[in-house]
């Protein structure tokens, strides 16, 4: 944790202390509207968005002004990719299982229990095999530009979940992945697929019983003060896809998608680093409002894994098993 934990404190102060005043672009300035669904502040996406945004309007000001919408204020993850092939938004960060209907690789990203940690995502996103899946939608239109990290997956519920079998009959709610729905039912569950925006009112009303998410997602949205409480289970991965149309990309002048493409790179760089403090922060911060948490030992991981096991056999042909051999080749570890 040394190579991430020296500068966390400078860096989160000054990310959650940016300026995040809307921009306005000026007349004769090419807008980048950057549409997002989580909060603006003390969220790994909300805050590369922030860096983003500040970097663009800074070094080509001029010449293109980042605008971004946050809080599923222009679009959802649901309606923002149609938008984009319709020249509504130019670029979005929509998490990797929002793709399953352009492409079944990025499925990858939801098995359960396939990568240890974030590092061994960042490894495999890094290799060869990973950098490939950006291009995976070209003939749909779309064009991967950077993975974002959030962090790793925990359950909660309205009432304990400890094992398995504590899952039997319940309602979670789920992004739109048939690999994620799988893995519900694994456990005796249904997954109900619906925005993000609307994840708080439907457990809080009961519509739905529990939910999957990452501990910067769960704190930011509040989604701890409705359930019975959180249990570290790590057993999947949220990032995200910065993508754009192919069409828009292709058809800026090449001078300046050279330097927003090395922009994003940089921002992607060093918002990256900090995507686990922030959720360990945002963990602590769960924490600190009495919500009980609750660790899984070697013996009833175990029993998670066996039971989310079949998930893997299920969807190994539609993804492809080399993808995944090199995905699980990812050793990670801090």
């Amino acid at each position: 944790m040394t190579m991430f934990a020296t500068a966390l404190g400078g860096a989160l102060g000054l990310a959650l202390t940016a300026n995040a005043a809307f921009a306005q672009c000026d007349a004769g300035e090419m807008t980048i509207r950057f549409a997002h669904v989580t909060a603006e502040r003390g969220h790994p996406k909300g805050e590369a968005a922030l860096l983003l945004q500040q970097r663009v309007n800074d070094e080509l000001d001029g010449r293109a002004c980042m605008e971004v919408y946050p809080s599923s204020s222009l679009f959802n993850d649901d309606d923002v990719l149609p938008a984009m092939l319709r020249g509504e938004v130019e670029m979005a960060a929509p998490s990797l299982s929002k793709f399953g209907a352009y492409t079944e690789s990025l499925q990858l990203f939801d098995l359960p229990f396939l990568f240890e940690d974030i590092l061994a995502v960042e490894e495999f996103q890094n290799s060869e095999a990973g950098q490939a899946l950006k291009e995976s939608m070209l003939d749909e239109g779309f064009l991967g530009l950077a993975f974002w990290h959030n962090g790793m997956k925990q359950f909660s519920a309205n009432r304990p979940l400890i094992e398995p079998t504590d899952a039997n009959g319940l309602r979670f709610r789920i992004q739109p992945s048939a690999v994620i729905n799988a893995q519900m039912e694994a456990i005796g569950g249904t997954g109900i697929a619906m925005p993000f925006s609307a994840v708080y009112d439907a457990l809080n009303s009961g519509e739905v019983d529990g939910q999957e998410n990452t501990w910067s997602n769960i704190y930011t949205q509040s989604f701890h003060t409705v359930q019975d409480g959180v249990t570290e289970s790590n057993h999947g991965i949220i990032d995200y896809l910065v993508v754009t149309s192919e069409d828009w990309w292709a058809g800026l002048e090449p001078d300046l998608r050279d330097e927003l493409a090395q922009i994003l790179l940089e921002v992607t760089h060093e918002r990256n680093r900090f995507a686990f403090e922030l959720g360990e922060l945002n963990k602590i911060r769960v924490r600190q409002d009495g919500v009980r948490i609750r660790t899984l030992d070697e013996e009833t991981r175990a029993l998670w894994i066996a039971a989310l096991s079949p998930v893997w056999t299920q969807f190994e042909d539609a993804i492809g098993r080399d993808l995944i051999a090199a995905a699980e080749a990812a050793e990670g570890g801090f």
